[in-house]
């Protein structure tokens, strides 16, 4: 006998489970707002932007074959950005107490296709050192790359405000909170559904169907024990009626 699964089947499991299945996901939820509240460090993001640009005179005119060579020279610009020579300057200017990898991991570089822009964004626990990070790479940049490729085609675009109140980019409460709802949910169905699989307790006449593959041929009904007493009180006062008019 071929087992079928119906949509009310479903519907009753859910309906049965369902303190389940809410007891999970508000454990879900109550794990990841006390993760992203309590726990996890906030991480703040500053960037500056700096121009890769041969310095021109007022008659000097666009110079196609120039800006195509500035353009490849920002491939080797973001390497050079986050090398020793650029990072350990930083950390000696800066007084950070960190090494030059750890440095190099905080900074990002970005740049667009056919752009003379790059963009240097710096991560930190603390909103004010990552400006001031970035602020510095670009400067000590600015400054090394005379020595380094001997050219001056880099200039600053815009530096990082430091008095600028900032919200972290992660983690994100609200977000993470929404995402441990319907991982909760997925979870506590799943499981709801397991334990009614794993579940072989027989219920119904139903259930003996399936197990036995025979059909049921009768049932006993539940008695309540309080009809029969009531039944046998109204029997006896009408016995003893019919005895006293005798």
């Amino acid at each position: 006998m071929k087992e079928t699964i119906s949509i009310m089947d479903l519907l009753q499991t859910l309906k049965k489970r369902l303190n389940l299945i809410l007891a999970i996901t508000l454990v879900f939820i109550l794990f990841s707002g006390i993760l992203s509240y309590f726990i996890l460090t906030p991480v703040y993001q500053s960037s500056t932007q700096i121009l890769v640009n041969q310095a021109k005179n007022e008659e000097s005119l666009y110079n196609y074959n120039e800006v195509q060579t500035n353009l490849q020279l920002i491939n080797t610009y973001t390497v050079i950005i986050k090398s020793p020579a650029i990072l350990d300057k930083v950390i000696k200017d800066l007084d950070l107490k960190m090494t030059t990898r750890e440095l190099n991991e905080k900074i990002s570089i970005q740049s667009e296709n056919d752009s003379q822009v790059i963009n240097i964004g710096v991560l930190d626990s603390n909103p004010r050192r990552a400006a001031k990070i970035v602020n510095k790479t670009a400067e000590v940049f600015e400054s090394e790359i005379g020595k380094i490729m001997n050219v001056k085609n880099v200039s600053i675009l815009a530096k990082a405000d430091l008095g600028e109140k900032q919200s972290p980019i992660k983690p994100k409460p609200l977000i993470n909170i929404g995402i441990a709802l319907i991982v909760g949910l997925m979870v506590g169905v799943g499981i709801a559904f397991l334990i009614e699989y794993l579940d072989n307790s027989i219920k119904t006449e139903q259930d003996i169907e399936k197990t036995l593959e025979l059909p049921v041929l009768g049932t006993i009904a539940a008695m309540d024990e309080s009809k029969p007493e009531k039944k046998n009180s109204k029997s006896e006062s009408r016995l003893r009626g019919e005895t006293v008019g005798f």
